[in-house]
């Protein structure tokens, strides 16, 4: 931990980590997913304690832009501290814009961004160790590697250990609903449709997930893990649209591999730019070692510890995780899950009686009614918001009420919601909640 390293394995992470989020911005950016996303709707689902956070309108396009520009900049290393610091709160703060946009990977995103605050990526192969020969560094403190090894090795492990259930392992669910749905796939469509390859799946992803991160820490079986990683995250990209994600965990493997790797692979960047890393390489080698901040490490050991123990708290809660999800969200649990729900609001006149039921589409757009329609906190957040809404119309006594049913990895469709209890007098707090019907079966397992 505290014995000297090279420094270029964590100039490569920083490298190919700004190309890749900057490309992931303007991806996302030509798709229109900007207007479509965050201006357009009238209404955002929020984080509990993050209401605050809200779209800026036609500024929104200046987040993302100042986002991507601070990704370019980290990546070439140019005022790192301050790129990587308005990187993390910029992509954060679109991350918090809107509950219903919520992903793993974004999620992973802002970790690792966090992370790299505290990082010296700068010292080596950057235009700050350029401009600054002085705080330059051809070596850096080994905890700062390992702490990228960990945060990886924490998704990959404790996404491995979530699929340790009885609808995963036992049923083959949610892929045996997936799966099949990709029957156009040249050569692997018509195999899809086999129900031998859906657990071949579902055993072969747990599988990958519990042992990858020991193979990369081994020396002796690193390449054979990296080979599986690309294999892994190439057919998952093929099967499923999740974006950049596949090719920032295959890039983010390299930190494992030793210096040597990573100088090949800077000197290939060298050749592309004209960069003669050669006599970049002599000065820093005779430059003394930079330290870094006690406080950043203890930051950095801080972050660990909660990202270790945080997935856990689902064990404070009753009741089936994937059916109430409370504790799901933040704790790696990648892709678990098939729920498609249905949810009738009823605005009702407490003293009169008079009703009336809501159209969601007056208020959602389609995207967000279905992740609204199978996720308790979203429900509750959304009577709120009609109770607020009629109110203001000069509705008088509101009431919300909702008739909700959830299918759940393949099972027949069942109430969710007790449609007896006025939604109003809900709070969306961290405390169970207990007006989510019970879960008539069981799913054994994490």
């Amino acid at each position: 931990m505290n014995k000297n390293t090279e420094a270029a394995p964590l100039a490569v992470f920083r490298i190919f980590f700004g190309v890749l989020l900057f490309a992931s911005i303007v991806r996302f950016w030509a798709n229109g997913w900007i207007a479509q996303l965050y201006i357009e709707p009238e209404f955002h689902f929020k984080y509990f304690g993050f209401e605050w956070v809200h779209p800026l309108g036609n500024f929104t396009y200046v987040l993302f832009a100042v986002c991507g520009i601070s990704a370019l900049l980290v990546a070439i290393g140019y005022k790192y501290r301050i790129a990587i610091v308005v990187f993390f709160l910029s992509f954060t703060y679109i991350e918090l814009m809107d509950k219903t946009t919520y992903l793993n990977h974004y999620y992973f995103i802002s970790c690792l961004s966090f992370l790299m605050i505290f990082l010296p990526a700068h010292r080596y192969f950057s235009l700050d160790a350029k401009i600054k020969p002085n705080s330059s560094s051809y070596y850096i403190p080994g905890w700062t590697l390992i702490s990228i090894k960990i945060i990886l090795s924490i998704v990959y492990f404790y996404a491995g250990l979530a699929k340790l259930n009885s609808d995963w392992l036992g049923k083959a669910m949610p892929l045996k609903i997936w799966l099949p749905s990709k029957y156009d796939l040249p050569f692997l469509g018509d195999l899809l449709q086999q129900e031998w390859v859906h657990y071949a799946f579902s055993w072969g992803g747990a599988g990958y997930d519990l042992v990858i991160p020991f193979l990369l820490w081994n020396k002796k079986t690193r390449w054979i893990g990296f080979i599986l990683v690309v294999i892994f995250h190439v057919l998952t990209r093929v099967l499923f649209p999740i974006g950049m994600f596949p090719f920032i965990m295959i890039v983010s493997a390299l930190i494992f591999f030793d210096a040597g790797v990573h100088h090949k692979i800077l000197a290939l960047i060298s050749r592309i730019f004209s960069i003669s890393k050669k006599t970049w390489d002599a000065k820093v080698k005779t430059a003394s070692v930079v330290p870094t901040y006690k406080v950043h490490y203890y930051v950095v050991v801080a972050f660990i510890v909660i990202q270790l123990v945080f997935p856990w708290r689902y064990l404070l809660y009753p009741g089936e995780l994937f059916w109430t999800e409370e504790g799901y969200r933040f704790s790696w649990r990648v892709m678990l899950m098939e729920k498609a729900g249905y949810a009738q609001f009823k605005v009702k006149d407490g003293q009169t009686g008079k009703q009336f039921l809501v159209d969601n589409s007056d208020f959602l757009n389609t995207f967000q009614e279905k992740q609204m329609s199978f996720q308790p906190d979203f429900i509750v957040e959304y009577a709120h918001y009609l109770g607020d809404h009629f109110t203001s119309q000069g509705h008088q006594n509101v009431e919300v009420y909702v008739e909700s049913y959830v299918a759940l990895n393949g099972r027949l469709s069942a109430p969710y919601i007790d449609p007896t209890v006025n939604l109003l007098e809900v709070e969306d707090t961290f405390t169970s909640k207990d007006f989510i019907l019970p879960f008539n079966d069981t799913i054994k397992g994490l």
